[in-house]
């Protein structure tokens, strides 16, 4: 079974949809909107793709995805792609697969985290107040972001997707839900970059924006996904009375090569 770099969308795709909820960041990184930025390697036995791994370098620091519910065939492609991977990275994983990546790299864990997923429309709540947002609302969403979420990774050109909802009062922009990723082509969205101001919290405003957000998703015949980590007890309340459920665990880890002087 030998590392091959695959570039074939086709090849790809199809391997991916064998369990798309476990795979809803790699299916839109199809999409042309974010394959530019993407390098794909692969293990096949007898012509047939038996493991993928993905490396996106877009902005910020490079994202290596390895999750796959065949742990060995992965663990034996991750191994074969050490060399190939910059010095620095951050990992999404398997669990157990770190010690893979210990061989070349120093570990910095990121924590447990859940991939969830939705089946159906938002469950017993609604959009309330939310509306839609668009480009003329970067400004103040990148306030918004900047007061209650700093730090927080945001491509403004998601806003061009019209999937981001908000909620205002007196015309100030107290909560929002976006996507990270976002392909009518793949008929997937992951959501991110969902905040409430800390004073506006425990009013439901993340359930409703979050809510309307997929009520327009579904409505597509997008299949909708999100990663979140395992100990934000809040958050999990706010996906489960939506509808979310846990599509699988997986572990975040900054990655350093070992001997190297590579910032992140």
């Amino acid at each position: 079974m030998g590392l091959v770099h695959l570039d074939d969308k086709d090849e790809i795709e199809s391997f991916l949809e064998r369990d798309p909820y476990l795979n809803i960041y790699a299916l839109g990184d199809l999409d042309e909107f974010f394959w530019p930025y993407t390098t794909w390697y692969g293990s096949r036995r007898g012509g047939e793709v038996q493991a993928i791994m993905l490396v996106y370098d877009g902005p910020g620091l490079p994202t290596v995805v390895a999750v796959s519910r065949a742990h060995e065939p992965l663990a034996d492609l991750a191994a074969s792609t050490l060399d190939r991977l910059p010095d620095a990275v951050y990992a999404h994983l398997n669990p157990g697969l770190k010690t893979v990546f210990a061989a070349a790299f120093q570990t910095e864990s990121g924590g447990e985290h859940f991939k969830m997923s939705l089946h159906g429309p938002p469950a017993g709540v609604s959009g309330g107040e939310a509306v839609r947002l668009g480009r003329d609302d970067l400004p103040v969403l990148q306030a918004l972001y900047d007061e209650s979420y700093p730090g927080k990774w945001f491509d403004p050109r998601m806003l061009e997707t019209g999937e981001y909802f908000g909620i205002r009062e007196s015309g100030r922009l107290v909560s929002v839900a976006g996507v990270h990723v976002f392909s009518e082509r793949y008929r997937v969205a992951a959501l991110g970059n969902i905040v409430t101001r800390p004073e506006r919290r425990g009013r439901g405003y993340g359930t409703q924006v979050t809510a309307a957000l997929c009520e327009s998703l579904v409505r597509k015949g997008i299949r909708v996904g999100l990663n979140v980590r395992a100990d934000n007890h809040a958050a999990l309340a706010c996906y489960r009375k939506i509808g979310f459920v846990v599509a699988a665990p997986y572990e975040e880890y900054l990655l350093r090569r070992s001997g190297s002087n590579a910032q992140c």
